[in-house]
């Protein structure tokens, strides 16, 4: 088995589902008491917070940059960077960890594509929906991404992501404000809704939509999970 490096702790609270999904993934492949060989580097999100909002995203580059290569010294195979906005500086952070960077942009490009989807509606920090990062990559993929429309309903989207969210709050009052801004890009003609942010998950359900969603966690986590098993057969031989 590979042993995966996570970068987490952007925010904990989605790092802790991370760690949850691969080990199930990795228990449902090989069975009785298996689990995944992880190394994880948790950061404190509040520095990492006050390098986006001063947009200092060099700096940002550096400190993911600096665990990713710690990680690879410690053994890691591969290295996923456990949150959507972060990926801005994935450049970086391939760069210095030196080992294959599992891309969540790719990753859920690849899903979209699979299932036909076209025109995906993005729900994401501001950073992650406005910086053109995310769009353009999609872009390379085919995909035609849009975001909410409204700037309030931007605003809303990112306030419930750090206010709340990233806090462990959940209200239903903020599910039914995101389900209502879904349910108006569904009017817009959007074909599928990305939870472009890892604690998106924690507040709505993306089987449960008025359109088919794609949970980004979810996929980045079963794409680590393929790369720590894709050597399976080579372990039974030996």
């Amino acid at each position: 088995m590979r042993r995966i490096g996570l970068i987490g702790g952007m925010s904990w609270e989605s790092t802790a589902t991370y760690y949850t999904m691969i080990n199930r993934a990795v228990r449902r492949s090989r069975g009785g008491l298996a689990s995944a060989d992880i190394l994880l580097h948790s950061l404190n999100f509040s520095k990492v917070v006050e390098l986006q909002k001063a947009d200092r995203w060099d700096e940002a580059g550096a400190l993911l940059g600096a665990a990713g290569a710690g990680l690879a010294r410690a053994g890691a195979d591969c290295v996923l960077i456990c949150t959507n906005t972060m990926h801005l500086v994935a450049d970086e952070v391939a760069r210095l960890a030196r080992v294959p960077l599992i891309h969540i942009v790719d990753e859920t490009a690849a899903a979209l594509k699979a299932d036909g989807r076209r025109r995906p509606l993005l729900l994401a920090t501001r950073y992650t929906m406005e910086h053109g990062f995310y769009a353009e990559r999609m872009a390379a993929h085919g995909l035609e991404v849009v975001v909410p429309e409204a700037e309030d309903d931007r605003a809303a989207v990112h306030g419930i992501i750090f206010g709340e969210l990233c806090q462990g709050e959940i209200r239903e009052a903020s599910r039914r404000r995101y389900l209502a801004i879904i349910e108006a890009a569904r009017q817009r003609g959007v074909d599928s809704v990305i939870l472009g942010c890892t604690e998106i998950s924690l507040l709505i359900d993306p089987d449960k939509l008025c359109l088919p969603g794609y949970d980004s966690t979810a996929i980045h986590a079963e794409a680590a999970v393929r790369f720590a098993l894709s050597d399976h057969a080579m372990d039974k031989a030996a």
